[in-house]
């Protein structure tokens, strides 16, 4: 249990050590390239994010 609390403290220590605009940089590009990677079958995330919406209006 030690063990896994220092793991989580070193990660907040690495988290914090960001700006709030490099936070908000390496946001967007995960967000950039998550909807411009197709998957295996061809389609981009944002279409398959679409889809889910389209069948399932409740979820967010």
């Amino acid at each position: 249990m030690a063990t896994t609390g220092a793991m989580v403290a070193r990660k907040e220590r690495a988290r914090r050590a960001y700006t709030p605009d490099e936070v908000r940089e390496r946001l967007h590009n995960r967000l950039a390239a998550s909807t411009a990677a197709p998957s295996p079958n061809g389609s981009s995330a944002s279409a398959r994010a679409a889809r889910h919406r389209r069948a399932h209006p409740d979820a967010s």
